[in-house]
C-alpha cells in the first residue's frame, strides 16, 4: 500500500518544479503522513436512533455502524461501543456497554422517569477512538422532555446571544490580498440565523461591503485588506445590532484561492513577501495520499491545476507547505461519492386504520445494480414533536464526521443542486476540520493509550499495595459469581496497571477482585470505568419549546404512560445471549452432582470419599490439597472456584457447608489460564447463584459492575384474529417498529411487516444503511392511520 501511494505521489510531481529540495522535501512528509495514518488507523462510529425526540419514561433504540475512517467500509475491529447520554454539562444520564459483531451492534436505554427537560449529546466511541479524543466521537442532539417536571415552555426568538465568526480561505488575511471570507452566524439554539444583514466597516466606518447568509447563517465576501486600514463588521437579525472585529490582518504572508473549474480544482497562491520562496501542495482525501506538486513563487503568484479524476470521492484537504515543510494554508474541498447506497422502499397502502397490517418492500441498489445491504428500521409517529432535521447515515459518513461542530440540515447538501454545491462551499470554509493535526503528523510521535478491544470488553484497574505504590508483575483474577464460571486473570505491569480481557460477559453483575491472599497478601485492587472522562468542545445547543406544543406534549405523555401500565411485563423482555457455557477450563475429567452420593457433613469426608484425585493433608494448622493425573502428583494446591470465585485459603475450603453444595468439577492437570498456572481446578457449584453465606476475603474488592448489554425485545402486538382487534386493552404505540437488523438479499430486496396501534396520524418510516463496499443510504416516507 505504502509502495503504491508512494508512487502516485511522486508522479505527481510532474505538476511542478524538479527542484530537487522540493523533491526531497516532498515524501518526508508523504512518510510522515503516511506512518501517522498507519499508526492511528481510525474507526468511525454512526448511531441511528428510532427518533429524535423523547419523553422521560420512553426506551430509546438505537444501532451503531462502524466504518473505517479512511473508506467508510464496515470494519470488525472493535468488538464493543460506549453509548453514553450526557446532560449540556456533560453529566452523563445514561451508559450502556453494546456488543459489536461484524461491525455493528444494536441495543436500547430507558429514559429515566426523573430526568430534567433539555437538549442531551448522545456520543458513542470505541476504546481504540479514545486515542483520538473525545472530539473524534459520535454526537448526535437529542431533546428529552419529562412532562411531569415542566409547567412552562417558551420558545425565544432573542437572537442577542447569536455568535458571528469570520473564516478567511486558506486561514489568513493578508494587508494588500484579496481573500475570500466565509461568515457563520448562529442562534442561541446553535441553529444558523437565516435573515440578517451584515457590513463590514473601516476605521471611519466607511462601509467597504455588505454580506448576506447564503443557507443557514452561512455565506462569503471577497474582501481585500488595505495597509493601515483596520475593520469591523456589524451585523443586524432580529432588530438588534453585533459588533465583531475581523479576524487578525497580517502584514505579510500567504493566501490561497481555491476555484471550481469543472475537472479541475484551481488554486492560485499569492504573497506579499520580498523573496520568491519554493511551495508545494499536498492532497489527501480522508488520509489518503492523492496528489502532490511544486512549484515556486513568481512576483509572489504561483498556481496549482489538480484534476480531480486523480482525488478521491468526498472531502479532500490542500495544504499548502514551504520548503521547511511548515504548513501555510489549507483548504477543503469536496467531491460527491460517485455512487451511494440507494434505498428504495414502499407500503402497500397510503392509508391504513388502527390495528391493521402494514407491509413494506425494500430495495438497496448501489448505482443501478441490485446490491445487499445491511439496514435498520424506524416508523413512528410523525407528530410536531418530531425534529425534521434527521440525522442520516450517508452525509454524517462522507461530510459531518469529517467536520467540525453541528451541521445544520447536512442531508440538503447532497440533493444534487447547483445551490447545494455552493453552500457545501460556504460550509468548508465555515466548519473547519477534525481527523488529524499536522503539528501531530509531522512533530509528535502517536500516543497510543487505549488498545482495541478486538475480543470483547476489556476491564482495567490498577494494583497498589498499603502505601499507595504500584504493585508490579502480581497476578490478579477477576471473577462474577454464579453458576457459570466467570474467571479472568492479569498481571500488573510496571505502573500497576491492570487488564482483564473478559469474553461473553452480559448484564447486571457484582464482580470480584483479589490476588493469591497466600502468596501476595499486602495489595488492593481499584478497577476503572470504561466511559471517557473527556467531552467535545461543541456545545449542546439550547433547549427550545413553543407553547403550541403543549397540547401535544400532553397527549403523547398520557399515552406513553398507558403503555407502561398495560405492557411493563412487555417491555421489559430481553433475549438470553448466546454464550458459551462451558468454564475456562473446559469439559471436566469428573462431576460430582453430590445430590446422587451419601452426604457427608465436612467437605473433607467429601473429598476423601468422592474423588480418588486428592491428597488431602494438614499440617500446622492448615489443610493442604494435591491432585494426582495418574502420572504424578502435582506440587501446589490446585485453584479451588466457590459458584466461579477462587478460594486460596485452604481451611475456608474445608470449612464450607457441604449441604450447601450441588456439584463438584474436577480438573487433575496442570493447567495454564493467561499468564497463570493452576496445578489442578476443583470448582463447587451451590443451588444458588449466590455466594450462600460464603464470606469473601475482606481484601477483594467487590462491586457492581455492567457488561454488555442484554438485547431487549421490542414490543410488537399482532392483530391478526378478530379477537385480537377486538381486545379491550388500549395500543396507545407510537414507535410502531424498529429492528436493527434487516438484510437486503443478492438481489436487493427485503419485506417486513407490523400492525398499527390505536394512535391515528402520520407516520415516518425511516431506513438507513450500508453494503459492504461502504456505501450509505437512507429512505423516508409517511403513511397515514385513520380511525
Amino acid at each position: 500500500m505504502y509502495k503504491k501511494l508512494r508512487h502516485i505521489f511522486i508522479g505527481a510531481l510532474a505538476l511542478g518544479s524538479a527542484n530537487a529540495g522540493i523533491a526531497q522535501a516532498l515524501p518526508d512528509v508523504e512518510a510522515k503522513f503516511n506512518n501517522y495514518r498507519q499508526t492511528v488507523a481510525q474507526e468511525k462510529l454512526y448511531v441511528h436512533t428510532n427518533k429524535d425526540f423523547y419523553l422521560a419514561g420512553e426506551i430509546l433504540w438505537f444501532k451503531v455502524y462502524n466504518v473505517d475512517a479512511s473508506g467508510n467500509r464496515p470494519v470488525n475491529l472493535s468488538k464493543v461501543a460506549y453509548i453514553e447520554v450526557l446532560s449540556a454539562d456533560h453529566t452523563p444520564v445514561i451508559q450502556a456497554k453494546i456488543q459489536l459483531s461484524n461491525g455493528t451492534g444494536s441495543g436500547s436505554v430507558y429514559i429515566p422517569s426523573g430526568i430534567s427537560n433539555g437538549n442531551y449529546q448522545l456520543r458513542a466511541y470505541t476504546n481504540w477512538m479514545k486515542n483520538s479524543g473525545a472530539e473524534y466521537f459520535f454526537h448526535k442532539n437529542l431533546s428529552i422532555v419529562n412532562a411531569q417536571r415542566s409547567p412552562e415552555l417558551a420558545l425565544t426568538d432573542d437572537k442577542a446571544g447569536a455568535d458571528v465568526q469570520f473564516f478567511p480561505e486558506g486561514g489568513h488575511l493578508v494587508r494588500g490580498l484579496t481573500s475570500k471570507v466565509g461568515f457563520k452566524v448562529t442562534g442561541v439554539d446553535g441553529n444558523g440565523v437565516a435573515n440578517f444583514y451584515g457590513a463590514i466597516l473601516n476605521q471611519k466606518n466607511d462601509t467597504v461591503l455588505r454580506f448576506q447568509p447564503y443557507k443557514s447563517g452561512i455565506g462569503s465576501f471577497t474582501f481585500t485588506p488595505l495597509p493601515g486600514a483596520t475593520y469591523k463588521a456589524v451585523v443586524k437579525a432580529s432588530n438588534k445590532s453585533i459588533v465583531k472585529e475581523l479576524p487578525a490582518i497580517d502584514a505579510q504572508g500567504y493566501v490561497m484561492q481555491v476555484t471550481d473549474n469543472g475537472q479541475s480544482w484551481n488554486i492560485a497562491v499569492k504573497s506579499n513577501m520580498a523573496n520568491a520562496e519554493n511551495i508545494y501542495l499536498f492532497a489527501h482525501t480522508r488520509q489518503v495520499v492523492k496528489q502532490g506538486a511544486s512549484a515556486i513563487l513568481n512576483n509572489g503568484e504561483a498556481t496549482f491545476s489538480i484534476d480531480k479524476s486523480k482525488l478521491g470521492n468526498g472531502l479532500t484537504h490542500f495544504t499548502l507547505f514551504n520548503s521547511k515543510r511548515q504548513p501555510l494554508c489549507e483548504r477543503l474541498v469536496y467531491q460527491m461519492p460517485a455512487k451511494q447506497l440507494n434505498v428504495n422502499a414502499r407500503a402497500d397502502n397510503g392509508i391504513y386504520t388502527t390495528r391493521k397490517k402494514v407491509e413494506l418492500a425494500l430495495n438497496t441498489l448501489s448505482g443501478s445494480k441490485a446490491t445487499a445491504a445491511n439496514l435498520s428500521v424506524s416508523v413512528f409517529r410523525a407528530d410536531s414533536l418530531i425534529d425534521k432535521n434527521t440525522l442520516d447515515i450517508n452525509s454524517y459518513l462522507w461530510l459531518t464526521s469529517e467536520l467540525k461542530g453541528y451541521i445544520e440540515s447536512a442531508a440538503s447538501y447532497f440533493d444534487g443542486s447547483a445551490q447545494a454545491a455552493q453552500a457545501l462551499d460556504n460550509l468548508l470554509l465555515t466548519q473547519g476540520w477534525r481527523r488529524f493535526e499536522w503539528d501531530k503528523v509531522l512533530n509528535a510521535k502517536p500516543s497510543i493509550t487505549f488498545i482495541p478491544e478486538y475480543t470483547g470488553h476489556i476491564i482495567t484497574g490498577k494494583l497498589t499495595d498499603n502505601a499507595g505504590n504500584a504493585a508490579k508483575n502480581i497476578h490478579t483474577f477477576l471473577s462474577v459469581p454464579g453458576k457459570r464460571v466467570q474467571l479472568f486473570t492479569s498481571v500488573s505491569d510496571s505502573a500497576g496497571r491492570l487488564l482483564f480481557n473478559t469474553k461473553d460477559f452480559y448484564g447486571n453483575n457484582e464482580i470480584v477482585v483479589q490476588n493469591n491472599i497466600e502468596i501476595d497478601s499486602i495489595y488492593k485492587a481499584q478497577i476503572y470505568s470504561p466511559f471517557f472522562d473527556q467531552y467535545s468542545s461543541t456545545p449542546t445547543p439550547l433547549f427550545t419549546l413553543n407553547n403550541g406544543m403543549r397540547g401535544a406534549l400532553e397527549e403523547s405523555n398520557l399515552n406513553m404512560q398507558v403503555l407502561n401500565i398495560y405492557n411493563a411485563p412487555k417491555l421489559r423482555e430481553f433475549y438470553s445471549p448466546n454464550v458459551d457455557t462451558l468454564a475456562f477450563y473446559g469439559k471436566p475429567n469428573r462431576t460430582y452432582l453430590l445430590d446422587g452420593y451419601v452426604r457427608f457433613t465436612t467437605v473433607e469426608e467429601v473429598f476423601r470419599e468422592y474423588t480418588s484425585w486428592l491428597v488431602v493433608a494438614k499440617r500446622r494448622g492448615k489443610f493442604k490439597v494435591t491432585m494426582y493425573n495418574q502420572t504424578k502428583l502435582l506440587d501446589d494446591n490446585p485453584l479451588v472456584l466457590y459458584n466461579g470465585i477462587p478460594v486460596f485459603d485452604m481451611n475456608k475450603v474445608f470449612a464450607l457447608d457441604p449441604l450447601k453444595l450441588r456439584k463438584l468439577e474436577v480438573m487433575p492437570d496442570r493447567y495454564l489460564y493467561g499468564a497463570a498456572r493452576f496445578d489442578g481446578v476443583l470448582s463447587f457449584t451451590t443451588y444458588k447463584d449466590d455466594l450462600a453465606g460464603f464470606e469473601i476475603d475482606p481484601r477483594a474488592a467487590v462491586l457492581d459492575y455492567e457488561g454488555l448489554q442484554l438485547q431487549r425485545k421490542f414490543y410488537s402486538p399482532m392483530y391478526d384474529t378478530d379477537a385480537q382487534r377486538a381486545s379491550r386493552t388500549p395500543d396507545f404505540r407510537s414507535a410502531l417498529y424498529w429492528s436493527p437488523d434487516v438484510y437486503t438479499d443478492a438481489a436487493g430486496n427485503a419485506n417486513l411487516s407490523f400492525y398499527t396501534s390505536d394512535q391515528p396520524g402520520k407516520y415516518a418510516v425511516i431506513i438507513q444503511g450500508l453494503n459492504a463496499d461502504g456505501e450509505a443510504g437512507s429512505k423516508q416516507f409517511v403513511f397515514e392511520v385513520k380511525k
